[in-house]
């Protein structure tokens, strides 16, 4: 079962859009040093569809190399080959599980998302964590779908992220009599998912604030309401702030304010907003965040 708190990392570039190596290592041992339970290279945080295929496999097999906690790797795609391959990969770079999208801008139907995962977990070695981000893709897991692909041996865990309570609640209550692990991927809504029966999140705001929400999230799974209810407000400012903008905009940003690896956006993402910009570092000041 996955449990606690996994960072979506960033991508970290040089100026000349090249990946720096030498940042994505530093980062994934700075953040390895904070409590987490595990990390996530590529995923829609790490600027994914940026990646060529050589620069994906790459950063996946620099955070296996660096990481002492479990990797699990971002291996989606809408082209089911491409997925095959990725998550293939990972499992022989060594990544202890692999978080594959919905397939994006194909906007399969049922049957042609459960073939599609199903696939991948036949070909692929290695433990599955579904996405589900709607907003993202335009498609939306239902739950009776996840429930049905979790009776697949190798597909563990969902990263339910469509902003639903209701949604993620149903999800558990069709999956609850398994081992199959339900994970909050809206970092606003971690501490209610977990209320719900959710194990733990996927989450871009550890990125900046670790610590913290190691111990939030670590409160809530053990029944301290008050702590981590405190906790939660205590983020809040921070959580807003990581939504000014697209994800990754703003976490990028922080990242270099705080003086870790971060480096420019690949188009057509664009560097945030000075006016936003302004915001985001007011509330990591008064976070009293440091690297």
């Amino acid at each position: 079962m996955y449990s606690g708190v996994f960072p979506a990392i960033i991508t970290p570039f040089l100026e000349d859009m090249s990946l720096d190596e030498e940042g994505l290592k530093r980062n994934v041992l700075h953040l390895c040093q904070t409590g987490i339970a595990g990390i996530v290279p590529c995923g829609t945080t790490g600027e994914a569809a940026t990646l060529t295929i050589a620069e994906h496999k790459r950063v996946i097999e620099i955070t296996v190399e660096n990481s002492s906690v479990p990797v699990i790797a971002g291996t989606g795609s809408n082209n089911t080959r491409e997925a095959v391959e990725l998550t293939c990969h990972a499992a022989e770079a060594g990544a202890d599980a692999a978080l594959l999208i919905t397939p994006y801008y194909n906007r399969p139907n049922d049957r042609g998302m459960f073939e599609h995962f199903k696939t991948v977990a036949e070909k692929c070695n290695i433990p599955m964590v579904l996405y589900n981000v709607p907003k993202r893709t335009g498609i939306d897991l239902k739950p009776e779908l996840v429930a049905k692909l979790s009776r697949i041996k190798n597909i563990v865990a969902v990263k339910e992220a469509s902003g639903s309570l209701s949604q993620l609640s149903q999800i558990i209550e069709q999956t609850r009599e398994s081992d199959f692990s339900v994970l909050c991927g809206d970092d606003d809504l971690t501490l209610p998912s977990i209320a719900l029966g959710a194990q733990g999140v996927i989450s871009v705001v550890a990125n900046v604030a670790p610590r913290k929400t190691v111990a939030m999230v670590n409160a809530m799974l053990k029944g301290d309401l008050e702590k981590a209810r405190s906790l939660h407000y205590e983020l809040a400012p921070l959580v807003r702030a990581m939504f000014l903008e697209t994800n990754p905009i703003p976490v990028k940003s922080a990242q270099k304010y705080l003086g870790l690896a971060g480096g420019p956006l690949r188009l057509p993402l664009a560097e945030m907003s000075p006016d936003k910009e302004s915001i985001l570092k007011g509330v990591l000041e008064s976070l009293g965040e440091r690297a």
